[in-house]
């Protein structure tokens, strides 16, 4: 069996980006292995959703494309939220944001499209599906204009912010292996709901980390004098 380059390309980078996804999650924060394994997640998803758009924009797939793109701008300003130290946004934020809501605009649209629509779909999907993943988008772009209007966020925002989208990233990445070609992987897989668990695992996990996020903000505030700063990616 042969495969094209941009093929090849995907399927390698979807592997590589869902181990190294579970990989990092798990690490310790901040750790220098944490780093080196999540800069590998971001390259490998970025080739993920890269080459998952294109190929889908190929085939005139308009719903896989805007996932290509909203998985992008998830992993992209994840990992800038982790390397830019404190201080006010850029550029690149700005961008972001008008993307975002591009995608969101756009998912919300087919949403209402396929809301009225006598079959209940559009391009193959029903309405629900454009509506949760516009909802996240539209979250998103909350988080971004609240980041610009404060010029710039620090502490537990900051941590929050980089562990949902990443999480994010790897739950779209997960749910394309694991509950879309469930027949790659062996009956037992499949019959213990195995596979259903390991697409929403990154979901169950950043729900554990941002609550702890929460409580042990909530545990410094008690214990800090007012005015310091003790969280960052580095903790």
């Amino acid at each position: 069996m042969s495969f094209s380059p941009i093929l090849l390309l995907h399927i390698c980078s979807g592997t590589t980006g869902v181990v190294s996804g579970f990989v990092a999650v798990f690490l310790r924060k901040g750790s220098r292995w944490h780093r080196i394994i999540g800069n590998v997640f971001f390259i490998a998803m970025l080739a993920l959703a890269g080459s998952g758009a294109y190929m889908a924009l190929v085939k005139s797939q308009v719903t896989n494309v805007l996932a290509g793109l909203l998985t992008c701008y998830m992993v992209a300003t994840a990992w800038m939220t982790a390397r830019r130290r404190e201080g006010e946004p850029g550029i690149f934020d700005q961008v972001a944001l008008l993307s975002v809501l591009a995608v969101a605009a756009s998912e919300l649209t087919f949403g209402f499209e396929a809301l009225y629509n006598p079959a209940g779909t559009k391009y193959g999907y029903p309405a629900l599906f454009y509506f949760i993943f516009g909802s996240v988008a539209l979250l998103a772009a909350t988080g971004d204009i609240r980041m610009l209007v404060r010029r710039g966020i620090s502490g537990a925002q900051r941590t929050a912010r980089h562990l949902w989208r990443m999480c994010f990233a790897l739950f779209v990445a997960a749910g394309s292996i694991f509950l879309a070609r469930p027949h790659l992987f062996p009956a037992f897989f499949r019959k213990t709901g195995l596979l259903v668990l390991l697409s929403f695992l990154p979901l169950i996990l950043m729900a554990f980390w941002l609550i702890r996020i929460r409580i042990n903000r909530a545990s410094t505030k008690r214990t800090t004098p007012r005015g310091a700063d003790v969280y960052s990616l580095q903790s």
